[in-house]
């Protein structure tokens, strides 16, 4: 007798999705017509269920923020360092995979700036929205702006007086700048002792990952819970937005990943783009289905070795380096969702804001773990260091593991792009009839 296997974890945060919108519009209509039901909803449901539930769930995810992009950037940079001493080879591909990151998002960014997906509530709508999701820990990022956004006193608070006082009050720029320091200062340690401090950042990494992973698995509840609470608000107008909002990320992915990549395969690599695309088919059906780019690494490196004719030394160094760092589709995600969110609660940002947003998400990305879901405490991070409540990614976190699978295509697309530039910079273009390289 066969065991019947257990529903995976994403088919479960789609059922809850589509029950929580069910109820939330069911509630919204009717409320219309009855407004005490509305009533009810907001100061009982709302109030002592659905709402504790979803914030619980955020708040998991909030307490990973500080300890983690602060353990994973100094690694990060600490590794970096050793990198360097590999020479030539290691400084092309961190210059590369930072080129492909910007890149992510200065086009999430773009595209979202020219449709516009979260623009057209009404002032009242967008208050509502703002009052909802803003708590006392989003005081600090709003001000943000009251204060004139960014200035001369933006950039002199980076470099934090008090580092403990900046993780408090979750100051995350000056948390970062302070990483980047304590990497780059354990790189010039000349000491194996050096290894206790990394070994122990790494622990406190992965255990924050952990408890991400926890998380998640709250998310089949607390997802409907969340999502059921914005449209019994707000209506189906959100739903709509929420649409356009979703083809415009996946609108990105697909231009990114055949007219990007493709430009690059061809000029840049000296790969036919129609011939690579068909030999990484495994690769990118892998990385659909597992939103992993560490679970798609062994097919990874199998396809790119013995399909794609990369070499095995630098398949061997390129590849499991990019599972970690090359995050070039969620940098690209995290430009469209930090600037969807700031249009919906009605916040502008000009070239400086755009700027800071594609610094951060290169640094977010690169920080990012190649798991399912990853993503979510760094956007949380981008958004409060730009004035925009971090909160508010509840409005799209029921879809969020659906556009979870296309930017792991295009961040594991990306590494194997990288190995064919590193393997024509070096000369091992292999030959032939059968060779994709030109």
């Amino acid at each position: 007798m066969n065991k019947r296997r257990p529903t995976a974890l994403h088919t479960k945060i789609l059922i809850g999705l589509a029950a929580g919108i069910v109820g939330g519009i069911f509630v919204n209509l009717l409320s219309v017509k009855y407004p005490g039901v509305g009533k009810f909803t907001n100061e009982y449901v709302i109030k002592y269920i659905t709402g504790p539930l979803g914030r619980i769930f955020l708040n998991l995810l909030f307490m990973t923020v500080v300890p983690l992009v602060f353990s994973t950037l100094t690694v990060g940079i600490t590794n970096l360092g050793d990198l360097r001493r590999l020479g030539r080879i290691g400084m092309k591909t961190l210059v590369f995979f930072l080129m492909l990151t910007a890149l992510g998002t200065i086009l999430g960014l773009t595209s979202t700036a020219l449709f516009k997906p979260g623009e057209g509530f009404d002032k009242e709508t967008q208050t509502r929205l703002l009052d909802t999701y803003r708590g006392d820990i989003l005081q600090k990022s709003s001000s943000f702006h009251d204060r004139g956004g960014f200035g001369v006193d933006t950039f002199i608070n980076i470099v934090p007086r008090n580092p403990l006082a900046s993780m408090v009050n979750m100051d995350m720029l000056a948390v970062i700048f302070f990483a980047l320091m304590m990497g780059a200062a354990l790189t010039m340690i000349k000491s194996e002792k050096v290894y206790l401090v990394t070994g122990a950042l790494e622990v406190i990494s992965q255990t924050m990952m952990k408890i991400v992973g926890i998380a998640m698995k709250l998310a089949p509840v607390a997802v409907p819970a969340l999502i059921f609470n914005v449209v019994a608000r707000f209506g189906v107008d959100l739903l709509e937005k929420l649409l356009l909002y979703a083809v415009v990320v996946f609108g990105g992915y697909i231009v990114f990943l055949f007219v990007v990549y493709g430009i690059i395969l061809r000029f840049i690599s000296g790969v036919k783009p129609l011939g690579f695309f068909k030999r990484i088919i495994p690769v990118m059906v892998t990385a659909f289905s597992t939103s992993s780019s560490n679970a798609t690494l062994p097919t990874t490196l199998k396809v790119s070795e013995e399909d794609v004719g990369i070499p095995k030394d630098i398949a061997g160094f390129v590849l499991p380096l990019g599972a970690t760092m090359n995050m070039n589709g969620t940098a690209l995600y995290e430009g469209v969702t930090v600037l969807f969110l700031a249009q919906v609660f009605g916040i502008h940002f000009g070239i400086g804001g755009q700027i800071i947003v594609v610094l951060l998400s290169v640094l977010m990305a690169i920080g990012t773990a190649g798991v399912p879901g990853a993503s979510l405490p760094m956007i949380m991070i981008v958004l409060s260091a730009v004035g925009v409540p971090p909160e508010g990614i509840a409005i799209i976190l029921g879809i969020d593991r659906i556009l979870d699978m296309g930017r792991t295509v295009l961040n594991v697309t990306g590494d194997v792009v990288t190995s064919t530039y590193i393997t024509r910079s070096e000369g091992l273009a292999p030959r032939g009839n059968d060779s994709i390289f030109i």
